[in-house]
């Protein structure tokens, strides 16, 4: 059984590299974007994630869908736009991907909604084929899998297929290395969209095992659009204006991306977001509480005016480095939600979110005691970073 799998992924891979060497040659001869495939998540009995709202995952994902395939047929009526689903109608994982496959389509991009057990978890995430970086990108992919268990005869269709295994995914992200600063491009553009045209909270561009991208034989990215278990999040999501926001934020890094490769612009080398404690904002767990005790979140104040802080996030930046902070630092047992963006080739590590105005002073503390002499509190405010000026009435 285990060498049958091995010679089954070895003749995918091969596959997938004789279509990225026709792709090269393409764009060498006058690449043109020709066809994408536009995937709406879940559908039909499979309605995804919940909300507070009674919102389902597969209905929002389709008006975002139908939205941007709009906007491209639109501005690129040459572009060929194939929709894995344009009703709420179950399709396969096996289908989504053939239809991009036997299309020999150039692009394909999947949307979906995310949700966790903690209600306070929000943000977009960009994910692209590749390994389980963390236990939070796995759990993610887990869930979007695990749609396979709803198709009649499933082990017939998806043979040895296991997500959790890391021996199988290690073989398997091999299949998508030949598209994966393409993809990573693309993703970026997306967050980049979502983060600073949006104000979005910015969850990173990941890498993680989800089956429909693996099983695509072109540049491949799933989005995470945010969270329905978040009440202020799902009420974004299912707002028209909210879908039609999100839908015009990554047509507009699909045009970024369209642009350049025909272009023959050079596709930067492939930045993955790598949050060395799960970028999910929540309360941290017993366990977790026993591994930084320095500084705990159950030690949150509560401000005098709650309706004047609405909306109002700390960060304590403590760091811009042209490299990686060592994942034994001292940094990493401050507080939970050490975080980083890869901006202009520096890392900017900062806690964050953080509620509280008190706690982000302690937190401040902590760091500069261990040697961040320059670390500094940032104010948000629905998600806008505020002045120095304007921050003032929130630093007391």
């Amino acid at each position: 059984m285990l060498k049958t799998s091995k010679i089954r992924i070895a003749c995918l891979i091969l596959l997938f590299s004789i279509h990225t060497i026709a792709q090269s040659a393409a764009q060498a001869s006058g690449y043109k974007l020709k066809t994408i495939v536009l995937d709406a998540g879940h559908g039909g009995h499979d309605t995804g994630c919940h909300g507070y709202e009674g919102s389902y995952e597969k209905e929002v994902t389709l008006k975002v869908i139908l939205a941007l395939g709009k906007l491209i047929e639109q501005k690129y009526p040459d572009i060929k736009v194939l929709y894995s689903r344009k009703t709420d109608v179950f399709i396969t994982l096996q289908d989504r991907a053939l239809l991009a496959n036997k299309n020999n389509a150039d692009l394909f991009v999947s949307v979906h909604c995310n949700a966790n057990a903690n209600k306070s978890a929000y943000g977009a995430e960009t994910f692209l084929m590749g390994l389980h970086v963390s236990q939070a990108n796995l759990d993610v992919a887990k869930r979007e899998n695990e749609v396979i268990k709803l198709e009649d005869n499933y082990k017939a269709t998806y043979g040895d297929f296991d997500p959790d295994s890391p021996e199988s995914m290690i073989a398997l992200s091999l299949a998508q290395n030949a598209n994966i600063e393409q993809s990573s491009y693309l993703a970026t553009k997306v967050q980049e969209n979502f983060t600073h045209k949006l104000n979005r909270y910015n969850r990173g561009v990941k890498q993680a095992g989800f089956w429909v991208l693996y099983r695509t034989t072109c540049p491949s990215i799933l989005i995470e659009t945010g969270f329905l278990t978040n009440k202020n999040e799902e009420k974004y999501l299912i707002s028209e204006d909210g879908q039609k926001e999100m839908a015009n934020a990554i047509f507009q890094a699909f045009e970024d991306y369209k642009n350049t490769m025909e272009k023959g612009g050079k596709i930067t080398a492939p930045t993955i977001t790598t949050y060395e404690q799960p970028a999910v904002i929540e309360k941290e767990t017993p366990k977790e509480e026993t591994t930084t005790p320095k500084v705990e979140k159950k030690e949150e104040t509560k401000t005098a005016n709650k309706e004047e802080n609405k909306g109002i996030i700390y960060k304590v930046q403590i760091i811009s480095s042209s490299k990686p902070i060592s994942k034994s630092s001292k940094a990493y047992k401050i507080y939970n939600n050490l975080t980083y963006e890869k901006v202009n080739g520096r890392y900017k590590y900062a806690y964050s979110p953080i509620k509280e105005y008190d706690l982000a002073r302690k937190v401040l503390k902590q760091a500069k005691a261990i040697g961040y002499d320059d670390a500094f509190i940032v104010v948000f405010k629905d998600g806008k970073k505020l002045s120095a000026t304007e921050a003032k009435a929130y630093l007391k």
